[in-house]
């Protein structure tokens, strides 16, 4: 199996900014949630970001064939990927994006251990797991800073399934032939099959329509093309090089920078234990990644 190589520092530039654009994701599915059910709102995500994916794929002039190796695991990788937006959709529907948020991004401590024990290379030093630790803590310093309204055990629990769903996905690509389709080819599977499993499943969640408006076709159509199509592409285009734990460790941002757009965007109150929240974070990365 190939080693990738440690995160240097043209990958974290785009580590940054994919967490940047997760972050503000949250808020735009939460906003977009008023005018789609949930469930429904993923669902045409995924039917918007088959057609990005496969436009782009065209336009490059990435070969579409997909082995008979690695066609059962792109399966699996898109009903996986169903389940983890089901999850976390259906979460911001009914818990506040920065707990929603917490709770997915605790991805990469499940990735950590799953790649300390699957895969070579890439087990836990005590330095690197005390940059997991210090992370954590400042997520959850985040978290338990800010006002809470509306959380639910439920959506907890939903938004951890989702978590745990984009950690096997990840597993996914560098423990199986699936990992050796292109990155597009990846993604593309994980949205087409996505969204068949999403369209038959979201009648079962109640309304389709919420009474959409401008704003929810624009947070529609902003999630399909620059989140999925573009942001995912991305990321995985990322993980066929870096270190799949180290590439995860920067997913910790993505809280942190939700709760800075809150207050930009919704004009939420930061307390300043958030600011040492974000100081920890970032003491956390250097350790994870420190070569």
């Amino acid at each position: 199996m190939e080693e990738r190589r440690p995160v240097d520092t043209r990958g974290a530039i785009a580590l940054i900014g994919f967490a940047a654009l997760l972050a503000f994701n949250q808020v735009v599915v939460k906003v977009t949630g008023g005018g789609f059910e949930p469930v429904f709102q993923a669902a045409l995500r995924s039917v918007g970001a088959s057609l990005v994916v496969l436009a782009w794929i065209l336009t490059f002039g990435v070969p579409l064939r997909i082995d008979r190796r690695v066609l059962p695991w792109g399966i699996l990788a898109g009903v996986i990927f169903a389940v983890e937006f089901l999850c976390l959709f259906t979460a911001l529907d009914t818990i506040t994006v920065a707990r929603s948020s917490v709770i997915f991004y605790s991805m990469p401590v499940w990735m950590a251990l799953a790649s300390h024990f699957l895969l070579p290379g890439e087990r836990l030093t005590r330095i690197r797991s005390l940059g997991l630790v210090l992370a954590m803590a400042g997520v959850a310093a985040a978290l338990f800073t800010r006002p809470e309204g509306g959380a639910h055990l439920g959506g907890d629990l939903l938004a951890l399934c989702a978590a745990l769903s984009w950690a096997a996905i990840a597993l996914l690509v560098r423990i199986t032939p699936f990992g050796t389709a292109p990155p597009e080819v990846q993604l593309l599977c994980q949205v087409v099959v996505s969204a068949v499993v999403l369209l038959g499943l979201s009648p079962l969640f109640g309304t389709l329509l919420r009474d959409p408006g401008l704003i929810h076709y624009a947070g529609l159509t902003f999630q399909f093309v620059c989140v999925v199509g573009l942001g995912f592409l991305a990321w995985f285009k990322l993980l066929a090089v870096y270190r799949s734990s180290d590439v995860a460790s920067f997913s910790f941002l993505s809280p942190v920078l939700a709760v800075l757009l809150g207050w930009l965007l919704l004009d939420e109150q930061i307390q300043p234990q958030v600011w040492g929240a974000l100081v920890l974070v970032a003491a956390g990365i250097t350790l994870i990644n420190r070569r």
